[in-house]
């Protein structure tokens, strides 16, 4: 195995949130919440700008993603990368836009 090939950690639980948005902890306890607003823009996550789609988001076998059917997911590098920390659920309002 390369030891220099970053890891990142894997997703526990996944809570789709008005706005577009996934409320994400990691195994490693991090709280990040993701905008998916831009990504709604490209023809892959079109679909999900059907609420009812967006709201059936789970964690993928293993954590490392999260699907939403067979041809959409997101990895969780993307959620880690692009996601915005949050230490508490007060935080969440402020730093998520809400």
């Amino acid at each position: 195995m390369n030891s220099s090939m970053a890891t990142y950690p894997t997703i526990k639980y996944i809570e789709p949130l008005p706005g577009y948005r996934l409320f994400v902890i990691f195994d490693n306890g991090a709280i990040k919440v993701y905008s998916m607003k831009e990504r709604l823009e490209t023809p892959a996550f079109q679909a999900l700008k059907d609420e009812a789609l967006f709201y059936q988001a789970k964690v993928s076998s293993g954590g490392y993603g999260v699907i939403w059917s067979d041809e959409i997911d997101l990895s969780e590098y993307e959620l880690w990368t692009n996601g915005v920390e949050v230490s508490s659920v007060d935080e969440l309002a402020v730093k998520a836009g809400a």
